[in-house]
């Protein structure tokens, strides 16, 4: 099956901080790429993934950007699909620069942003955006938040026990 969600990432450094996400992915079963793509270093690429991602099967596009942040504001100026940023921790500024540049895009050119290393949440966010339409991931992602509920509600049990 075609990847349906693509993680671009402006520097291998970034790759580490995708794990979570990429898993979230996994147990979803949803199909999806990793690509290594500078909206600075190598601007004809990203203008050609860009422009191809949606022919290609493409449905969500994930920028991972630290520094100035620009990957998320180039790739939505380029295409339709859904854009979400996450801003990396990668500078002086840790993160602080990356999530205001992905956040402060001109009107016209939305990016959807999560937090600072946010890649579980942007990879949920992608699901749910693919859930929209399609009630297998639908289904998958309301199993993965009773499950998650079910989880605090253990340790509330358990704190509980040992605090009163």
């Amino acid at each position: 099956m075609n990847p349906l969600v693509a993680f671009v990432c402006g520097s291998d450094s970034d790759l580490p901080k995708l794990e979570a996400g990429l898993q979230i992915l996994k147990d979803f079963g949803i199909p999806f790429e990793v690509r290594i793509i500078s909206a600075h270093r190598t601007p004809e690429a990203t203008v050609e993934f860009a422009k191809t991602a949606e022919e290609r099967g493409l449905r969500v596009l994930v920028a991972v950007a630290g520094h100035a942040a620009h990957l998320g504001g180039v790739l939505a100026s380029l295409t339709t699909l859904p854009v979400i940023g996450i801003p990396i921790s990668s500078s002086a500024l840790d993160g602080l620069d990356s999530l205001m540049s992905t956040v402060q895009m001109p009107p016209g050119v939305p990016v959807a942003s999560v937090g600072i290393d946010a890649a579980r949440n942007a990879a949920i966010f992608a699901a749910q955006i693919l859930g929209a339409s399609d009630p297998v991931i639908r289904e998958k992602i309301r199993e993965f938040k009773r499950r998650q509920a079910e989880d605090v509600m253990a340790k509330d049990r358990r704190v509980r026990e040992q605090y009163s």
